[in-house]
């Protein structure tokens, strides 16, 4: 195996001669095509040595390098073992089959009521209150399905995100009692003659939560696809404007307002389709209902927070990073969580790890939030501390595998940083991030934070290949 990763070393090398001629990382950066672009790199030993810098305390926008500042605090708190607990409490009778009252569902925080690490069954969890529902004998309710969503408090975007992304996946709205990642996934089928519009069909079943106005086009085979999705601020319309060529296929997975309420409803139709019909209306209280007095129907336990923490980093998710972030904020002041406040205690996790919080700026937790910064200096300060950290493992097997999985499974194959790099990467538009530890020729380790702000281009594979030089030059020269 050593062999082939020699010879298609080699061939690297005569196909691209820069990486013979990189005498230095200036020279490296000199060579790259967008000299626009604002360039910072640090490059550590694993005691923690500054071996290479270039710009190394000067800010940059971190973008989803972010998540690895805000994952290691979570860590820190919650623990590799941790596990979300969601209880349904009933505030009633059962009498012959018919529980006469209300049943509560205490929102947990649990970002994973999907199939996200249940085998892509997005109705897992829901398969398992079924099923504790059904032993304790309830064949139907007569009272109302409640939210209780009190963990959180009502402030459902953190400061600093774009209404534009609002309408996608990546922008959902947050609250302790979520479903489906807050998202319907929409699938686009092109099959029709050119001009007709394209057949529709969204997850879950259909479900008439959201409206959707399809307003797309088949367009002829030899054309680009072409994306629009809008979903109304405030409600649960959403316009589909796309053109897809002929024989095309598209699947999105699109935002919808009201979370908890789209809990309720997804929950109360998968119950009627087991013949578990609820008469009541579906309520969310933002104030803490009082369960003393109430029965423990049913629950559900996460998995593992290392498994919901290395989801939350290979997969580079926004919801994930913000719901675990209002939770550590519920947890560690014992109110309401905020984005605020748990932020406030990311900060002070930083701090006790040593590193420079002056020059540390955060809006959100994930990265995506405009008015975030940073520094490489930082960041690669914080990955080698936390090598002496009781949950560096989590932490560890957190991040993608260069051309193996995550945000990472397709870059860097071919070239001896395969599996040799281990980290997380971030993109939002005109910024382009890479930190991590990687394996040496050597067979040191070091650690490395790339950042590239304000580089013009649609396309971030031309910052991607000078990220790969640097590596490159790093893995050879130490």
């Amino acid at each position: 195996m050593k062999h082939i990763f020699r010879i298609a070393f080699l061939i690297l090398l005569f196909a691209n001669p820069e990486y013979l001629c990189a005498q230095n990382l200036r020279s490296v950066l000199e060579k790259a095509p967008n000299q626009e672009a604002f360039w910072s790199v640090t490059v550590r030993d694993q005691k923690g040595y500054i071996l290479e810098q270039f710009n190394s305390e000067k800010v940059i926008i971190p973008a989803s390098n972010q998540k690895l500042v805000t994952t290691a605090a979570l860590l820190d708190h919650f623990g590799a073992d941790f596990q979300f607990e969601t209880v349904i409490y009933g505030n009633g009778n059962l009498i012959d089959g018919i529980w006469d009252g209300d049943l509560i569902i205490v929102g947990s925080g649990d970002p994973s009521i999907s199939g996200d690490l249940y085998n892509k069954d997005r109705f897992h969890v829901f398969g398992q209150f079924y099923e504790q529902l059904a032993k304790a004998g309830i064949k139907q309710i007569t009272g109302d399905l409640i939210a209780d969503v009190s963990l959180f408090d009502k402030q459902v975007y953190p400061k600093g995100w774009d209404w534009y992304d609002f309408s996608f996946y990546y922008g959902v709205q947050i609250s302790p009692l979520s479903f489906n990642n807050n998202a319907v996934d929409l699938e686009v089928f092109a099959e029709g003659n050119i001009g007709d519009t394209p057949r529709i069909a969204w997850f879950p079943d259909n479900t008439d939560y959201v409206t959707f106005i399809n307003k797309q086009v088949i367009t002829h085979p030899n054309t680009e696809y072409d994306e629009y999705y809008r979903r109304e601020l405030g409600g649960n319309t959403i316009t589909l404007g796309s053109t897809l060529p002929q024989g095309y296929y598209e699947d999105e997975s699109l935002s919808i307002y009201d979370p908890p309420k789209y809990f309720l409803y997804s929950f109360k139709n998968y119950l009627a389709e087991k013949a578990i019909n609820i008469s009541g209306d579906l309520k969310v209280s933002y104030e803490a209902m009082d369960t003393v007095e109430t029965q423990r129907i049913a629950s559900h336990r996460s998995k593992p927070f290392s498994e919901l923490i290395e989801w939350t980093n290979k997969e580079s998710d926004n919801f994930y990073t913000e719901m675990m972030t209002k939770t550590l904020s519920a947890q560690k002041s014992g109110g309401s969580g905020s984005f605020e406040d748990g932020i406030s205690h990311i900060r002070e996790f930083l701090f006790d790890m040593g590193l420079d919080t002056l020059h540390i700026q955060m809006n959100d937790a994930s990265g995506m939030a405009g008015g975030n910064f940073n520094t490489t200096v930082n960041l690669s300060k914080l990955l080698v501390e936390m090598q002496s950290h009781p949950e560096f493992d989590a932490y560890y097997r957190s991040m993608s595998v260069a051309g193996i999985d995550g945000t990472l499974a397709h870059r860097m194959k071919g070239t001896p940083l395969y599996k040799n790099f281990k980290g997380k990467s971030g993109f939002v538009t005109g910024v382009r991030t890479l930190s991590g530890y990687m394996n040496t020729s050597s067979g040191k380790q070091v650690i490395v934070s790339i950042g590239t702000n304000n580089y013009i281009s649609e396309k971030v594979r031309p910052i991607d290949s000078i990220h790969e030089k640097i590596l490159m030059y790093l893995y050879n020269k130490y």
